[in-house]
């Protein structure tokens, strides 16, 4: 990569119910890079699957969204983000139930925490009730065992709380706000 590109790369971390399909959802989206699934902000280091389960570990499934920003802004990412989450729903989305899908916005560059309080607060007075999206800096992070990784690229049957329209939204999205 040039030097400048890599200048135009940021990372944000997405808790939105049950990874595998929110991994495929933001890696359909033009201007992410690169996605991968993790355990992110719980109680102890590199869980496992079967930890994060059984919901004493504190984590939450995650996708880390690496993306151009020249490509994508963080505010249209957010927007995309919350298409396809119940904002409302505590440790819930779709059927899974749990801590561990919550949903969140970690934050890893100090400087983005103003523009998510501004999209999360947009989203907020549309919905006119108190939201449950956590938002806070990624305290720690763990990249997801391998089989996890495009998960419902691998197994296409796979069962995903989000539909078939949102994919193809994702598809062909562009941010307006960009070229």
């Amino acid at each position: 990569m040039e030097n400048n590109k890599t200048e135009n790369i940021k990372e944000i971390v997405l808790a939105g119910g049950c990874f595998w399909g929110t991994e495929m959802y933001f890696k359909a989206i033009r201007g992410v890079v690169k996605t991968e699934v993790g355990y992110a902000n719980g109680k102890t280091q590199n869980p496992t699957y079967e930890d994060v389960c059984h919901g004493n570990s504190g984590h939450a499934e995650v996708v880390k969204v690496i993306y151009d920003n020249q490509v994508i802004s963080l505010p249209f990412l957010l927007s995309m983000y919350f298409e396809v989450i119940d904002p409302v729903a505590v440790n819930r989305q779709g059927n899974d139930v749990g801590s561990q899908y919550r949903t969140g916005i970690y934050y890893l560059d100090p400087t983005d925490e103003a523009v998510i309080l501004k999209s999360v607060d947009q989203l907020r007075r549309e919905y006119g009730v108190p939201l449950a999206i956590e938002v806070l800096p990624l305290k720690n992070y763990s990249s997801a065992e391998a089989y996890h990784q495009d998960y419902l690229i691998k197994n296409p049957g796979g069962y995903c709380h989000i539909g078939n329209r949102e994919f193809k939204k994702a598809a062909v999205a562009r941010d307006p706000s960009l070229k």
